[in-house]
């Protein structure tokens, strides 16, 4: 990438970066990103996949196999406190994960694409939305417009703080943990706060299970034993000093290295919740959200991407354990050779999700090189 090309994706990013979209409301996003891909003159540009998913398909000039480049649309709904030139431009919506990177990385493949087709096979280039909820990847998947260009591979990334910059960290197996979030409704019945005993608040409840789901998972290795239960809102009654309460909500988010373990976890969480809402004479309902299945590395796909690694001359480690944190990636490896790393964004470098984050736009030529020299590698 020349230092012309590379001032123009930062550009662009910076663009992207000021008008970020959340999860399922990335349209504006998408259809950005659809004129640019235009451009580069592919065979073939889809759009509304899955919702605002874009994929922009490039041909080779004989038969092979389909090797599928994923990012991400969608931003968070967080507050931006950066005070940059391009900060986000819309209120409690923020660029903090680095997605803005991600699809600027992709958009430079599909320009050196546009520059030289593989030799066969073809390369699909994926946009997809709503990562951040854990919908997006299996909408774009299940949209009849993703069977018409169905990839053998798929390859992907993810910046990484606290990691050198630059370097690449490589999962050869479990890639992400497994993550689920539980509502908890508890339903009793109010009453006077001067006649609490007329009443069933669910009080003694969910101070119980405040302390009781911590220990259904504390967290440790993140092997296959690993279980972790984070309490992340709750909420009782109302703001009054007039009424006892007759209902509560309890927030958590269940997080395990399996998908195994993760229904294991559940099934606790319920057999707890369950007893001692009767106990109580509580009514309670449990709901489950933004529903992440634990991701995988297949073996042929680390392969790639450890080769396109070395031959660029990226600092790479093989690594067995996962992050802790979720994606929806993984549900791209349930028809297809998958396989995700990470790419450091500085040991110092703010983490993902805090205000003051900002995508390195360094990482702008290496995550894109990878990508490209796995495509080569693959296709020819």
């Amino acid at each position: 990438m020349t230092p012309e090309q590379l001032e123009r994706f930062i550009s662009l990013r910076h663009e992207l970066h000021s008008a970020p979209e959340l999860s399922g409301a990335e349209g504006a996003t998408a259809a950005r990103v659809a004129e640019i891909l235009q451009a580069y003159a592919p065979d073939q540009v889809l759009t509304g996949i899955g919702g605002h998913g874009v994929a922009a398909v490039f041909l080779g000039g004989e038969a092979g196999p389909t090797l599928a480049i994923r990012c991400e649309l969608d931003a968070l709904p967080i507050p931006e406190e950066t005070n940059l030139s391009y900060a986000s431009q819309v209120a409690g919506k923020a660029h903090l994960c680095g997605h803005d990177g991600h699809m600027v990385m992709v958009l430079a493949v599909a320009e050196a694409l546009a520059e030289r087709r593989p030799q066969r096979g073809r390369v699909v280039l994926i946009f997809q939305p709503a990562e951040e909820t854990g919908e997006g990847a299996i909408a774009y998947r299940s949209d009849p417009k993703f069977a018409e260009i169905p990839p053998d591979m798929v390859l992907s990334l993810h910046n990484l703080p606290g990691l050198a910059m630059g370097a690449v960290s490589l999962p050869t197996g479990p890639a992400n943990c497994a993550s689920r979030g539980a509502r908890i409704a508890l339903f009793g019945r109010t009453s006077h706060a001067a006649a609490p005993q007329d009443g069933v608040s669910p009080a003694p409840v969910l101070a119980q299970l405040m302390q009781d789901l911590a220990t259904l998972g504390a967290g440790g290795d993140l092997d296959e034993d690993y279980a972790l239960t984070t309490v992340t809102h709750a909420k009782l009654g109302e703001p009054t000093f007039g009424v006892a309460p007759g209902k509560a909500e309890l927030w958590v988010t269940l997080r395990t290295v399996t998908d195994e373990k993760m229904q294991s976890l559940s099934d606790a969480l319920v057999s707890k919740v369950a007893t001692l809402a009767a106990d109580y004479g509580l009514r309670h309902e449990i709901t489950y959200h933004d529903v992440f299945e634990a991701c995988r590395n297949a073996p042929e796909a680390v392969s790639v991407i450890e080769d396109a690694c070395l031959t660029g001359g990226v600092p790479i480690t093989l690594s067995e354990r996962p992050q802790a944190f979720s994606e929806d990636f993984g549900q791209f490896g349930k028809s297809a050779q998958a396989a995700m790393f990470w790419l450091g964004a500085g040991e110092n470098h703010p983490q993902l999700h805090n205000p003051d984050y900002d995508f390195p736009d360094t990482l702008i030529p290496i995550g894109s090189g990878i990508f490209l020299r796995a495509i080569r590698s693959v296709l020819g």
